[in-house]
């Protein structure tokens, strides 16, 4: 059974250095939760405090309502998946799932039972007698997945354990995962810095920076309403127009930028002398006029399959669908490009 965990007040101190601050936080029974951010945000910190491998400086975590403190690892309802999977290359694949419960005492007859349970939840039925190194990287994944629930843990942690596959491979995985989590019930907790994997996995989304969670959402609520200029930035590719308020009013900003005077969203009620960006999706932005309007010359075009994108001077860039024919954005050429003020938003300027 499933069980939400509770970060409450959460610091984690090394010496004078804070790796987590003061993070308060619920993550729902049977819910895919992700942290996402870059290297050092503290997100591995904070899995590790869930697992049991550190003690936080401050603050308590619970689960399932129970207090964490002094619980070691192997007596809390977590199984932990590293990056390098740590499966043992000696022993065969029904070995390595079976090896928890056989830790546990678990009569040979049942572990036997469950480790063909597993194996055909993550449809690998048939390499139960392999050896690990036999398997290909997609297969060791879903092999390590499998060993961890043999104990039935209430929570999953997952430190970044697709970082190591590559492109094609990690998209198929996302899918996996996610009907692996719906199947199961159990709570996901994933750790990433990859944008991707975050957005199409996560029921939530737990962005991090400098030991800060800036902000908790579904997907799309990151994605189109972030609420730092932090997590507009990293946070999928963005314009960036750096200008300071001239108006504020009725949730709406206008700002003098490089650009001319442009109008967006004002969610954190900027006010008239501040310092503000404003931030738009490069999709948002089209050719000609709208309620936004400014020229740039385009400096070149990207084609990436599904779409092109265009870079332009000031250091716009503009995505188009690539429809079979060559997009309007021509390099070296002047474009005329507008945005609607819904689809942008001000940001105090990150210091």
């Amino acid at each position: 059974m499933s069980q939400d965990v509770q970060l409450d007040s959460v610091t984690m101190r090394f010496g004078a250095a804070v790796a987590v601050n003061n993070v308060s936080l619920t993550i729902q029974a049977g819910e895919f939760f992700s942290f996402l951010g870059p290297s050092g945000c503290g997100k591995t910190t904070i899995l590790r405090m869930i697992s049991g491998f550190m003690e936080p400086t401050g603050g308590a975590i619970r689960i399932g309502g129970a207090d964490m403190r002094g619980i070691g690892p192997n007596k809390r309802p977590t199984a932990l998946i590293f990056q390098n999977l740590a499966l043992f290359p000696l022993m065969t694949v029904a070995e390595n799932i079976g090896f928890g419960l056989e830790v546990r005492g678990v009569p040979s007859a049942d572990r036997q039972r469950r480790v063909r349970e597993l194996l055909e939840l993550v449809a690998l039925p048939e390499t139960a007698e392999k050896r690990v190194t036999d398997l290909s990287g997609g297969q060791r994944q879903r092999i390590a997945i499998a060993r961890a629930l043999a104990v039935e843990p209430a929570v999953l942690l997952l430190d970044e354990p697709l970082s190591a596959l590559d492109l094609k491979l990690r998209q198929h995985m996302r899918a996996e995962l996610r009907e692996l989590q719906r199947r199961t019930g159990v709570t996901f907790i994933y750790i990433t810095h990859d944008q991707g994997e975050a957005l199409t996995m996560s029921d939530r989304i737990g962005v991090m920076s400098r030991g800060v969670l800036e902000q908790v959402g579904d997907g799309p609520s990151v994605y189109d309403h972030p609420e730092s200029a932090f997590v507009a930035s990293f946070v999928g590719e963005t314009n960036r127009f750096d200008g300071t308020v001239a108006e504020s009013a009725e949730g709406w900003a206008v700002l003098d930028t490089g650009f001319g005077r442009l109008r967006g969203r004002n969610p954190r009620r900027l006010a008239p002398g501040d310092r503000a960006t404003l931030f738009v999706r490069p999709e948002r932005l089209t050719l000609g006029q709208d309620e936004n309007a400014l020229e740039a010359r385009v400096s070149h075009r990207d084609f990436e399959g599904a779409f092109v994108n265009a870079f332009l001077d000031g250091g716009l860039m503009a995505q188009v669908p690539h429809l079979g024919h060559d997009p309007a954005f021509i390099p070296g050429e002047s474009a005329r490009l507008g945005f609607r003020a819904a689809d942008a938003v001000a940001l105090p300027t990150a210091s």
